[in-house]
């Protein structure tokens, strides 16, 4: 380590009692069993409830990472009222909600309300009194039915089709030059738009 100008040396005693400023980690083992004992307990006393909570499917932030599906906070309130789930009952079922996020696509909003739907048909509502029943709770043969605390999986986005032969069409089709040309007609539509309403009035003026 270098000093500028003509400064005392430090002598600094840092080999002193240096056990007792030195963090140990000899407990890992130990916290270890007792994580996996506490999840145990945990599941157990869930009873038949799923280990996680439904949350919707989002795509990552940013072009590098928004190809990936990944599980959001909580859902829309606008695909909640699409898949029919009040705000107040999605949170007593086991559904996050997120009053904050906004749907920026057609598409995502339609993965996350099927995803609600999917999870709806595959609920099971225990009533407290199995003699009276409240609104919203399972009856029959719906609490007969097997149960699974695995949540709906996220759906793969991507549709896969076999291989096959490229057609001519998109052969002689020119990918880079249709991009140019809509970039150049949405930056130009503005002004064409003016070009042709002037044009207008002049021909208007002129049959006067």
């Amino acid at each position: 380590m270098g000093f500028a100008h003509n400064n005392v040396l430090h002598q600094n005693h840092f080999r002193k009692d240096w056990q007792l400023r030195v963090r140990t980690w000899f407990d890992q083992p130990g916290r270890k069993l007792r994580r996996r004992q506490a999840r145990k307990e945990k599941a157990a006393r869930l009873g038949v409830r799923p280990l996680s909570l439904l949350r919707p499917a989002v795509r990552g932030q940013t072009v590098r990472y928004n190809r990936k599906i990944r599980e959001g906070r909580g859902f829309t309130l606008a695909e909640l009222k699409e898949a029919g789930i009040g705000r107040k009952e999605a949170r007593t079922v086991g559904i996050v909600v997120d009053h904050r996020r906004r749907n920026l696509s057609e598409e995502g909003k339609i993965v996350n309300v099927e995803r609600l739907k999917a999870y709806k048909t595959r609920l099971i509502v225990f009533p407290r009194n199995a003699k009276k029943p409240k609104k919203g709770d399972s009856t029959g043969d719906d609490l007969k039915a097997e149960t699974t605390r695995i949540n709906v999986p996220l759906s793969d986005p991507y549709v896969h089709e076999a291989p096959r032969e490229i057609t001519e069409e998109e052969r002689e089709f020119k990918a880079y030059r249709t991009i140019r040309d809509e970039w150049a007609n949405a930056r130009h539509e503005g002004a064409r738009k003016t070009r042709a309403a002037k044009k207008a009035e002049e021909d208007a003026a002129k049959k006067k």
